[in-house]
């Protein structure tokens, strides 16, 4: 029998769910997330499906003697619109950690500091605008060992080491410090800074902020990567800003990098507790190729 990803994830899924009893509660989860969008490539015009990030994995965690505790996380996407066979599913977040009183160590394939600092503040996050769209340093680091630290004075350090795994490759760092939480639920800001070093073929350093104010979250973004091998450097800003109102959030994002942006509108209406209707429309205007836009009107689900 040929052991295709969908098989590998199913098992592993099974297996987890099989051992739950002894290594204690797991937590089997997803998002379904489609849009019907009408999309201009700056070559023409054409409706299309898409998958925006949909997935399912499984979680859990277990205390340990002496303090410790061990948890884990196997995640994958899945296109529930385009893709097929062995391209449906592609590995997301997967890793095992152990956390106590000095900190939290992760182990595998985890999103770098860097990645993860940004998120909160990127409004349109797994849609068109997504930050990865201009710019550099979105990864999502294989074959890596993580830290973070305990909260000091609401400080956390956060360390992502990424070995070399082959005579080819080359190992790189990515470092993060943030101050306050970053869904904005304990505190009423967070802010932070992070720095890729030699991270696929880039330097990239970021300055985030985010604040609440009433119905209001605004956050800004200041951005700069350098090619390792050529020495080409380029910078850039992101506004976003999101408001709600009821079972409404509205949301406006401009993002840059030198000559090239980004603006987005957007609209999210909460039809449960796990589900929403979505719509928005980002136009992007590029100085080396033709403009693009897109418009939206999509579903989510979690389970």
């Amino acid at each position: 029998m040929k052991l295709t990803p969908s098989l590998i994830a199913i098992c592993t899924v099974t297996s987890l769910s099989s051992f739950s009893a002894l290594a204690g509660p797991i937590q089997v989860y997803g998002k379904v997330n489609i849009s019907a969008q009408m999309t201009d490539d700056g070559q023409g015009s054409f409706s299309e499906l898409k998958s925006n990030a949909s997935r399912f994995g499984a979680k859990g965690d277990m205390d340990l003697d002496n303090g410790l505790n061990v948890f884990y996380q196997v995640e994958w996407g899945v296109d529930l619109t385009d893709a097929s066979g062995s391209d449906n599913i592609t590995s997301r977040e997967q890793y095992l950690g152990l956390k106590g009183d000095f900190g939290t160590v992760i182990i595998g394939r985890k999103d770098s500091a860097l990645k993860s600092l940004t998120a909160p503040v990127d409004a349109m996050n797994n849609y068109e605008a997504d930050f990865k769209g201009l710019w550099k340093g979105e990864n999502r680091l294989s074959d890596s060992v993580s830290y973070y630290s305990p909260s000091i004075q609401g400080f956390t350090v956060e360390l992502n080491y990424a070995v070399e795994d082959s005579k080819e490759g080359e190992d790189s760092l990515t470092s993060g410090v943030y101050y306050g939480d970053k869904k904005l639920k304990k505190s009423n800001w967070f802010a932070g800074v992070a720095m890729d070093s030699d991270v696929k073929g880039y330097d990239v350093q970021r300055v985030v902020a985010q604040t609440k104010l009433g119905s209001w979250v605004l956050g800004v973004v200041a951005h700069t990567q350098e090619s390792v091998a050529t020495g080409d450097s380029d910078s850039g800003l992101a506004l976003s800003s999101q408001y709600s109102i009821n079972a409404w959030k509205l949301k406006a994002q401009y993002q840059s990098l030198e000559d090239d942006n980004s603006f987005s509108l957007g609209a999210d209406y909460k039809l449960g507790k796990a589900t929403k209707a979505f719509a928005f429309y980002t136009s992007r205007s590029l100085e080396q190729s033709e403009d693009q836009s897109w418009l939206a009107l999509g579903l989510e689900h979690k389970f």
